[in-house]
């Protein structure tokens, strides 16, 4: 059995701001039938510590950056933690990395420096008995690990993985934080943690990391260019023979249209026209002879939504309806507000899990146009549902949608609509085409019917993910 720890900053269903959360939350289930015993390591924030059973004090830290902290093994949602119980770093109301002014909390390089220090410590003095052959550490929140082994010499008994979900946040700080974060000056310059004058906590993990993982194969060749690479395309060159990309998988047993409990159970596409009427009722839509779209997204350029907001027009002048979910650029929310005073669309600023799942039970069409995209998994949870995804050729979504070109049609294999390049125009013309196929039954049925039987688990990522962490652990 490996025993592997996974480092991160949050984790679905007991704090989630994006996919990064479902992807931690599911890895556990699906690495056990491969041999893994993962146990993940969590701040305590305030919703975590409300969610714990069966908790018992495991390790202390007498100074985890300004404060007491104890190391708390629990039980929560069918998965095993290790939580780190430092009300200094962790126990604020809101965001868990945004004050109430929408900006980054101002110690947040400290609070997320505790959680790789309790990771290192981990590795190097075990707990209960435990100890980790491999930490997995995900994203910026958990870049400090490799560092931080080298301070308590558990590099070369301990195993690391770094998974880049997205390479646009770094997690800089100050070089003037440097002693504050017990980091190594020497280990300041190009080739460690030194990010143009500034500390990047991503590019410790980057540099430090045994291997790397991104969450898809196109986005790892992506990271080698330097329109994705933001800056640390160079480094991920310089280490490309250790750089893999592993497609994130969904949780099938969460995802499921047949037994989910938020919308009306169906087994295939013709079910979903319950769940259609519904949508269209919550969200106080006509009834249309054109495809409900969807979005459930961050609503935010990266994301490509201000594209469909310039392409709106042409998809509302082919009989299309859009019902949106999501937060973020206050521009951006205006303006979908906005769109909902003149047109069939309907607008949910926020976020609601259950009605996230009556959305992708209910439209004919979700729509992803990110200008990049790690992975995503919206598309995905779109092809479960039978819920035809339009996304931009990019990243994880050029390899999980097959494109409906004329070869695919005439095959009778495809499951989407990719577009490129990602501008509004394209866009536009891939909501036209969306519009044209909808109205061909049996090749829209078709297509729901591919898009229900694709492969969107984590049976494969999973046994690569084993193989990875059975390569790296040093005592196997």
């Amino acid at each position: 059995m490996i025993q592997v720890l996974s480092v991160a900053s949050e984790c679905a269903p007991l704090v989630k701001t994006g996919g990064l959360a479902d992807v931690v939350g599911a890895l556990p289930g699906a690495l056990a039938p491969e041999g893994v015993d993962m146990r993940i390591l969590l701040p305590g924030y305030p919703q975590v510590m409300k969610a714990l059973a069966r908790d018992a004090v495991v390790m202390e830290e007498w100074d985890l950056f300004g404060g007491h902290a104890n190391l708390i093994a629990a039980t929560a949602a069918g998965l095993n933690l290790l939580v780190i119980d430092a009300p200094h770093l962790y126990d604020r109301l809101g965001s868990i990395y945004l004050g109430a002014d929408g900006h980054d909390w101002p110690d947040n390089p400290e609070r997320f420096a505790g959680l790789c220090w309790m990771a290192a410590r981990i590795a190097a003095d075990g707990v209960a008995g435990w100890r980790p052959h491999v930490i997995h550490c995900h994203d910026w929140q958990a870049g400090l690990v490799p560092e931080y082994l080298r301070t308590f010499d558990a590099r070369d008994r301990t195993g690391t993985v770094l998974t880049v979900h997205n390479m646009a946040f770094h997690g800089l700080a100050s070089y003037g934080r440097i002693g504050s974060l017990r980091l190594d000056p020497e280990r300041f310059n190009p080739e460690g943690f030194e990010f143009w004058g500034r500390i990047s906590a991503l590019k410790a993990g980057l540099v430090g990391a045994d291997r790397l993982t991104t969450v898809s194969p196109t986005y790892a060749a992506e990271l080698l260019q330097p329109e994705f690479g933001m800056g640390l395309d160079g480094v991920m060159r310089a280490r490309r023979d250790v750089l893999c990309g592993i497609l994130n998988g969904i949780d099938e047993g969460v995802w499921n249209p047949m037994t989910d409990p938020a919308v009306t159970p169906y087994a295939d596409a013709s079910g979903k026209d319950a769940n259609k009427e519904a949508l269209r009722r919550e969200f106080g839509l006509p009834d249309s002879d054109g495809p409900l779209c969807v979005v459930v997204s961050r609503l935010t350029e990266q994301k490509g939504l201000d594209l469909l907001i310039e392409a709106l027009p042409t998809l509302l002048a082919h009989g299309g309806q859009l019902a949106v979910l999501g937060s973020g650029e206050g521009w951006m929310e205006e303006a979908f507000r906005n769109a909902s005073q003149g047109g069939p669309v309907g607008v949910r600023i926020g976020y609601d899990e259950a009605l996230s799942h009556r959305m992708m039970a209910g439209g004919d069409a979700i729509l992803v146009p990110s200008r990049f995209e790690p992975c995503g998994l919206t598309q995905m949870y779109g092809l479960r549902y039978g819920t035809i995804p339009v996304v931009a050729l990019t990243g994880g979504l050029a390899d999980t949608v097959i494109n409906a070109s004329p070869a695919a049609l005439a095959a009778g294999v495809a499951t989407g609509l990719q577009f490129h390049p990602v501008t509004a125009d394209a866009l536009r013309g891939a909501l036209v085409q969306l519009c044209d196929l909808y109205a061909d039954r049996d090749v829209w049925t078709r297509m729901q019917a591919n898009a229900m039987a694709q492969p969107v688990g984590w049976q494969t990522s999973a046994k690569a993910y084993a193989k990875l962490y059975r390569d790296l652990a040093p005592h196997e």
